[in-house]
């Protein structure tokens, strides 16, 4: 709900993820911008501790907490603090406070499938998305945007490469990418902590040594994706549905420094670029600010400073989940959904250490072998591909046992 303060308009933003990378940053940005933005609504799944800082901090209306085993805690706690926001749980409360009409804006960043829900919700409730939570689309893209257009909601993309992509397509974007004069959509890829290390010696990579990325802070779920280029994949597959392009028309490009986000490729000959250091305070930023743009708190760009920029064509060899994700966009239905949710549980028993890193790949080609891919009319056909997926890559790896893993020496570092 639009608040008017002395004249100005104040938003009211729910945060679905509020204690991870992007739900931090985004709190940060909301504290620079006090008078434009209030915070309605937190989540969290389990971080009770920085829940409750945050709502002593930001005061909100509602708080949701959806790991059940430590309700009883989080409750004492709010006693304790004699905090006066309501606590809600689950996945009732995450829908709750996506839709509720008191809402103007909802910032999506619960990672993985978890996110659907209350993601789709919030579209169906006609509401501001900022979308980081590539999993909404990935396993429902149909679904999503023709919610967004049916109820009138307003799609922005958080995630840095389609957001810029967003900032670099033409303002007629909506007649299409031919009709507007755009060739290829063009995301950037750092290439993770193992670009430069032979196929060969990632069989033994440790989850410490994954989750170390180069250029970004960001959780263990998503480090490890960037690792595998998993999330290079599931990026492409959401390019398809945010800017209706066809994966012919999603070029994947190696880019080390993290500076240049994403470009547009024109039929011109032009190619449009956004850049910025790496925080993901610049494209939380837009989203909320959007389309006036607000300050990030970030440090300008200083390009001579970095002195020059490099870029490396993808090696589909030493990334083979990328591979996989173009098979399964371009097979359709729940293809993407099973391709999701089979790396959720691969990466997971990654690491815990009870699947080596090379056979997350496996995994996930295991289970779209053998689970076939239905057309998606509903969310429960989402949903049912879903649990399927789950079930037999938690079979596939339990048959193969624990896996030891040992790095060998110089690899990694």
């Amino acid at each position: 709900m639009l608040q008017i303060v002395l004249g100005h308009f104040v938003k009211s933003v729910s945060l679905l993820g509020s204690t991870g990378t992007i739900g931090v940053n985004t709190l940060d940005v909301i504290a620079r911008h006090s008078q434009s933005f209030r915070v309605f609504a937190l989540s969290a799944h389990s971080n009770v501790e920085r829940l409750v800082q945050q709502c002593e901090l930001f005061r909100p209306r509602f708080a949701v907490l959806c790991d059940a085993q430590k309700i009883e805690a989080c409750q004492a706690l709010f006693r304790a603090k004699g905090l006066d926001t309501e606590l809600l749980f689950g996945d009732d409360g995450l829908q709750k406070i996506a839709a509720d009409p008191n809402v103007d804006t909802v910032m999506a960043a619960i990672v993985g499938a978890a996110g659907l829900k209350p993601t789709l919700a919030a579209a169906r409730a006609g509401k501001r998305v900022l979308l980081a939570n590539k999993e909404a689309l990935v396993m429902s893209g149909n679904l999503m945007m023709d919610a967004v257009r049916e109820h009138h909601a307003e799609l922005l993309p958080i995630d840095s490469e389609h957001n810029a992509v967003f900032q670099t397509l033409p303002a007629d974007r909506e007649k299409g990418l031919v009709r507007s004069g755009v060739k290829k959509i063009i995301l950037t890829a750092s290439g993770g902590p193992f670009r430069t290390v032979d196929p060969a010696d990632l069989e033994r990579v440790t989850p410490a040594q994954a989750i170390k990325h180069p250029n970004w802070i960001m959780g263990r779920k998503i480090s490890v994706d960037s690792a595998t280029m998993m999330n290079k994949g599931l990026e492409m597959i959401e390019a398809c549905w945010l800017f209706d392009a066809t994966p012919n028309r999603v070029e994947i490009l190696i880019h080390p420094e993290s500076i240049v986000h994403s470009m547009v490729s024109y039929a011109d000959g032009s190619v449009l670029a956004q850049m910025s250091n790496p925080d993901m305070r610049t494209p939380i930023a837009y989203g909320l600010g959007y389309p006036v743009r607000i300050d990030a708190g970030v440090s300008d760009l200083d390009l001579a400073k970095i002195g020059r920029l490099n870029f490396e064509a993808l090696k589909p060899d030493q990334f083979p989940c990328v591979r996989l994700a173009y098979d399964a966009m371009a097979r359709g239905g729940t293809a993407t959904a099973i391709l999701n949710a089979a790396n959720e549980v691969a990466v997971d028993a990654f690491l815990r250490e009870t699947l080596s890193f090379r056979a997350i790949a496996s995994a996930i080609e295991f289970a779209m072998k053998e689970i076939e891919p239905l057309p998606v009319r509903e969310l429960d056909d989402v949903l049912r591909a879903d649990e399927a997926a789950r079930a037999v890559v938690g079979d596939w790896i339990a048959a193969r046992g624990r896996e030891k893993i040992h790095m060998p020496i110089g690899v990694g570092k």
